[in-house]
Parts: structure tokens; sequence; C-alpha cells
């Protein structure tokens, strides 16, 4: 196996405040208020919109947030139709010495502007045509253009990076690293959408580790696959039908590494919003020690 790449990050403490819902203020309700009230109490929406959370925190132990993040939401409602477009990322730096956020900085805009300008622009053109490109095309050239990028501005560093693109009831997903990418479906069920490129993930399939030793292992944070390394690479690149109901979930290792799946859920299933439910993740990994920078996107759907 060649091409380990261990995740190197700053030291130190950083406090971070505790994080709640704000409280709210009882008001008269006045007529347009109460007509506001009963629109949003209907069971059905005439276009099935996306309701997004996002939260970021450098932790409880790191001196710089390597972290990076970016979340585009829109619909095209027209000629009594709708076209969602949602472009969500996550992307966790490694290298120290502020190249990790550079890393991940480089590779959010780089795979960014690839879809903006090849499929969100032709979706908004007078005459709208498919791009020339396959989506997934287009999301592996953005990678590939995020990994030279690092390599030539920040080199020695890296970084993962997971996206999601989602257009009309297709979901597509580009995946290098360690981030994370879930459904978490109506009754609770969890599906994990991504396969860690990671030392102890693969000695894992391999049988050589159980998931209770992987959680421990002195190597847990070793990559095989990130961007800005020197290696070639091939990313994950999968597309499926969207689910009809339900969350997607991306976070950092700094998320998922920390607070039980179980208690991700839980969570999420309190929570009033998708920001709610975000920002009482992150003070969950927080509440654990908040080891590593923390990152976590929250996309409810609207089934």
């Amino acid at each position: 196996m060649t091409g380990l790449f261990r995740k190197l990050k700053g030291r130190g403490k950083a406090k971070t405040d505790s994080i709640g819902e704000a409280p709210t203020v009882p008001m008269a309700k006045k007529p347009e208020i109460a007509a506001l009230s009963a629109i949003e109490t209907q069971e059905k929406l005439e276009y099935p919109q996306f309701e997004v959370g996002y939260a970021q925190s450098i932790g409880q132990q790191r001196q710089h947030n390597e972290d990076a993040l970016l979340v585009i939401n829109s619909v095209l409602a027209s000629n009594g139709g709708s076209i969602p477009f949602g472009l969500y990322i996550v992307a966790d730096g490694m290298g120290g010495h502020k190249q990790g956020e550079i890393a991940s900085s480089l590779a959010v805009r780089a795979i960014a502007s690839q879809v903006v300008r090849k499929v969100l622009e032709s979706l908004l053109a007078p005459n709208p045509e498919p791009p020339e490109e396959s989506i997934q095309e287009i999301l592996e050239n953005g990678l590939q253009e995020a990994h030279h990028l690092i390599m030539k501005e920040a080199s020695g560093s890296g970084t993962t990076l997971t996206a999601m693109l989602v257009i009309e009831k297709r979901l597509t997903i580009a995946h290098v690293g360690d981030s994370r990418a879930y459904v978490i479906q109506p009754g609770g069920g969890v599906q994990l959408l991504t396969r860690d490129h990671s030392l102890v993930m693969r000695m894992m399939e391999l049988g050589q580790l159980t998931e209770e030793e992987a959680a421990i292992h002195p190597q847990r944070n070793v990559l095989y696959r990130a961007l800005g390394q020197g290696d070639a690479f091939t990313p994950d690149i999968t597309t499926a039908p969207l689910p009809d109901a339900g969350y997607l979930l991306m976070c950092s290792d700094g998320l998922w590494g920390v607070v039980p799946q179980n208690e991700i859920v839980r969570i999420i299933n309190a929570s009033s919003s998708p920001q709610i439910a975000c920002q009482r993740l992150v003070q969950a990994a927080n509440d654990a020690g908040g080891p590593d920078n923390i990152t976590v996107i929250l996309i409810r759907l609207p089934g």
C-alpha cells in the first residue's frame, strides 16, 4: 500500500461557547401572521424544497480550523414545474501550519467552480441544454483540478473532500478521504454512502481489524487516498435516485469519530430544524473533548 498520508494538525486549546435554541418571545398574531401559520402547517408544498443547516467549530484542541464547507441550495420554479439544485461540500484539510486550511479551501473552490460553470449556468441559460460532459465527469475533473492546485499552491498538505450534487431527483456523490455522507431514513435507519479511504478501514475490509479495534488503532488517522498527494488517484463517484424522505448528513471525522452514530441520529430527530441539529451535533463533539475540527451539513428532504 503506497501513498499513506497522516492527518497532521496544530495543537492547542480553544474554548467554544455552548449552543442552544434562542428563546421565543410571545406575540399577538396579526392576520397576516395567522395566514402564514396556516401555510406553514400544510402537509405538502407545491414545489419540493430542501431545508439545510450547517455548523463548524475549531474544536477544543486545535489552533487552526483546517475544515472547509460549501452550501449552495436553490430551486428554479417555472412553467408549472421546478428543478431543485443543491451542491454541498465538506473538506478536511491536513498538513498543519495553515497548509491544511489552504488545501481544503482550494479543493472546495475548484469543485464549486466546475459545477457552477458547467452545470448551474447551463440550467439557467435561456435555452437550457445538458452539459457536454456527464455530471460524473464534471465532478471528477473538478477533483483532479483541486489535486493539482494543492500540489502547486500548498505542497506537502492535502485534504479529504466529499461532495453531494442534487439535480431534480438524482444524487451524485464524489468522495476522497474519510469525511462521510449518510442517509438517515424517516424510521431512524442509517446508511453510510461513502467508504473511508483509511488504513484501518482497509484492514477491516481484509478482516485484520474489528470495528472496535479500528476505533482505537494508533494509525486510525492515516489515509491512503487524499487530494494533494503525489500519487495519481481515482475518486469514488456514484449517482443514484434521491431518497424520498429523511435526511442527508455530511460531516468530517471531527463529528463521526467522536459522537456515536446512535447519538447523532437521536440529536437530529430531537431537533426542530436542520440548523438547530447541526449546532447541537457540533456541541456534542466539543462536549466529548473536541479533539479535531468539526464540520457538519444536514439536508432535510421534502418527503
